[in-house]
């Protein structure tokens, strides 16, 4: 007799030779109330013995916490069919779910909970707990919903899982007395990668376009891309390398670049004034709308973050910690050594790769040497240059590809900053930007934020402070006069200001009067109950054109129809190929239909983008293809005359509530004849 035979048997054995009356009202109950059954012992417990019971329910409950979300993960490889789902005969107490069965979801929670009580609480009591988690085991056999391995299973997972975690709450606990700032900044970091995890594993976000848009580029490497440097398509290579070509391969770069940016910060913020300045900096920027959107969805501004402070980091350990007043350049040269200018200008290129905004580094660092108190010695040192020159060789594939590519990238950042705009006032686009400022950063951060830097300024590391937030920040100020600014461009600056509002305002927290408490207390609160809402942004019930969100909702359900019409379409014999007029649906369609096929973008009357630059579709004569546009849409006149005959038909994409986000126009196209080449109006 195999295990599988026996595990049946057992099974058997327990749901139908062990009915009777009494058990058959108990274990319904204990399968579905257990927390019930658990209150009244806690609650003795907690009388009895509060300290050491209370830290056993928070080892518990995290415990708990990593417990289901591995059960759920073990259950989608093993893919177990439940008895009930499996088995005829079986007696059956409660509804059989749908999900897997191995390990039981049940068990594994149950004695990841029980055991921290069992191995910290002194009291007696505690015996009775895993007595519960055995019955709780038990019930989900009786009931017929798991086999016996299941519970097994789940019972050892759940409970080593919980010895880990006690483990780890020690060894936390011995550290702390020597490394308090730290330690605390480890378990943050740890918690908030983990949750991040969970979260992309389990997101109700699907990629938004800029996503899809990079993914599609980093199929197809290159020196660099239209509107970008080529590091955010090395990276997502490296993810979807790692993870396979899914939402988690992409976006899992973003938590790893967020973890190192609150370590070099931390890091920074210490340098800079102290330890307890670098924790609350690098906790500050996991918690501000405008950075923590970024350690879940994979952008150019996750590295580009992350580049940024490392630069920092670096060019504050190049120039020394010590005034320079008063040495010379060889002297200067000798305090922070060559090796950290090479980094730098490393970095610097790097980050220039990720996104040209990088380049606000080099005016910041300029301003800093030069009114900055003793600092213009510096500017007379090799290193500096060395720094710059370096920088220079790690950008030049992107110099490289834009004299192949007729400089299309300077063309699309000269539109971008509308330059051939001229000089103009826009008061709405300049409201427009202090607004998106105070929604990204949050009203009370942003208003103190400055008023940190200002103070700051006069000392040395002040200084450094402001010069590189001020400039930057008053640079889209006024650039939001003449034309649109985005709200993340501005970002940079903010990362200084949240090391000098750290070391000012929560650093003398302690001293300030009742008013100025709340002040503070609101900036953070209020940063932190965005970011939290930004996650879960249901939790508002916003309708679909004020939901910021919403554009990250339905692309995988297009992804769905798109391929159930592309396969009925190919089911004629004739190959078919897929298109849009805008960047973002090719390139979601292109991650969401089945087989990742090769997307395209037709050229009309729209402004260049990267598909322009790819072989396009006018050598596929005499195929069929599926069109897709925005909206309830006509198709359009150039349309008209490209294919013997075209169908449409409207899908609609909804909210898990039901509710209308938009609608698309697939236009089913037959026989291919050709399109005109058209080069582009605007860049």
């Amino acid at each position: 007799m195999n295990l599988p035979e026996i595990d049946k048997l057992i099974f058997f054995a327990v749901n139908r030779d062990m009915q009777n009356s009494i058990f058959d009202v108990i274990m319904p109950f204990v399968t579905n109330k257990s927390y019930l059954v658990y209150l009244p012992f806690f609650l003795l417990l907690l009388f009895k013995e509060k300290k050491n019971a209370g830290i056993a329910l928070i080892l518990g409950i995290v415990s708990l916490l990593l417990s289901d979300w591995s059960s759920n993960m073990l259950k989608h490889y093993f893919e177990r069919i439940r008895p009930c789902n499996e088995l005829e005969g079986v007696r059956m107490l409660v509804g059989c779910s749908q999900s897997f069965s191995m390990p039981s979801n049940h068990a594994i929670n149950a004695f990841s909970f029980v055991t921290p009580f069992l191995l910290m609480v002194r009291n007696r009591l505690k015996y009775i707990f895993p007595v519960i988690a055995v019955l709780v085991a038990f019930s989900r056999i009786y009931v017929g919903v798991h086999y016996p391995s299941d519970v097994l299973a789940g019972g050892l997972l759940g409970s080593f899982l919980a010895v880990c975690m006690i483990v780890f709450y020690k060894k936390t606990a011995e550290r702390f007395k020597d490394r308090p700032d730290s330690t605390i900044l480890f378990v943050f970091l740890l918690a908030i990668s983990l949750f991040r995890v969970y979260y992309i594993l389990n997101s109700p976000l699907d990629l938004s376009p800029d996503e899809a848009h990079y993914w599609e580029w980093s199929r197809r490497l290159d020196l660099s891309y239209y509107s970008k440097g080529p590091m955010i398509a090395y990276l997502i290579y490296i993810g979807t390398a790692i993870f396979g070509d899914a939402v988690f391969g992409i976006r899992f770069m973003a938590v790893i670049f967020s973890l190192l940016s609150s370590v070099f910060l931390f890091i920074l913020g210490k340098n800079l004034a102290d330890e307890r300045t670098g924790l609350f900096s690098a906790i500050g920027i996991q918690i501000i709308p405008l950075f923590s959107v970024f350690g879940i969805l994979f952008t150019i501004d996750s590295p580009f973050i992350f580049f940024w402070i490392l630069s920092l980091y670096l060019f504050w350990k190049a120039i020394g910690k010590n005034s320079v007043s008063d040495l010379s350049p060889v002297e200067i040269h000798q305090t922070g050594g060559m090796v950290c200018w090479i980094l730098l200008g490393v970095s610097i290129g790097f980050g220039l790769l990720t996104k040209y905004t990088m380049a606000f580094f080099y005016l910041s660092a300029f301003l800093f040497f030069l009114f900055a108190r003793g600092q213009k010695k510096i500017l007379f040192t090799k290193g500096l240059y060395i720094a710059f020159l370096t920088s220079l060789l790690i950008f030049s594939p992107v110099i490289i590809w834009n004299i192949q590519h007729d400089w299309v990238t300077f063309r699309h950042t000269a539109g971008q900053a509308h330059i051939a705009a001229g000089f103009q006032i826009s008061l709405e686009s300049f409201i427009e930007f202090i607004g998106s400022q105070f929604g990204v950063v949050t009203p009370f951060l942003l208003m103190l934020m400055i008023p940190s830097l200002w103070r700051l300024r006069t000392k040395r590391e002040g200084a450094f402070l402001f010069w590189f937030a001020v400039p930057v920040i008053a640079f889209f100020l006024l650039k939001s006069i003449q034309g649109k600014v985005q709200a993340n461009w501005a970002m940079p600056g903010y990362i200084t200001g949240i090391v000098a509002f750290s070391a000012v305002y929560l650093n003398e927290f302690t001293s300030y009067g009742k008013w100025k408490k709340i002040v503070v207390s609101a900036a953070v609160l209020l940063s932190l109950a965005t970011t939290a809402v930004a996650h879960y942004p249901a939790v508002l019930n916003l309708p679909p054109d004020l939901d910021p969100a919403s554009r990250l909702y339905g692309w995988k359900d297009l992804g769905a129809e798109v391929t159930q019409t592309f396969e009925q379409m190919a089911e004629t014999g004739r190959p078919v190929f897929i298109f849009s007029d805008k960047y973002q649906i090719s390139s979601e369609l292109a991650f969401y239909v089945k087989g990742h096929p090769v997307t395209y973008c037709v050229d009309r009357g729209r402004r260049m983008n990267q598909y322009d630059l790819w072989p396009g579709f006018n050598r596929l004569l005499h195929d069929d293809a599926l069109f897709v546009m925005s909206g309830d849409a006509k198709i359009p006149k150039y349309m008209t005359g490209a294919f013997r005959t075209v169908e449409k038909k409207v899908f609609t994409v909804y909210t898990k509530k039901r509710v209308k986000i938009r609608d698309y126009s697939l236009f089913l196209c037959y026989d291919f004849n050709g399109l005109s080449d058209k080069k582009p109006e605007t860049y």
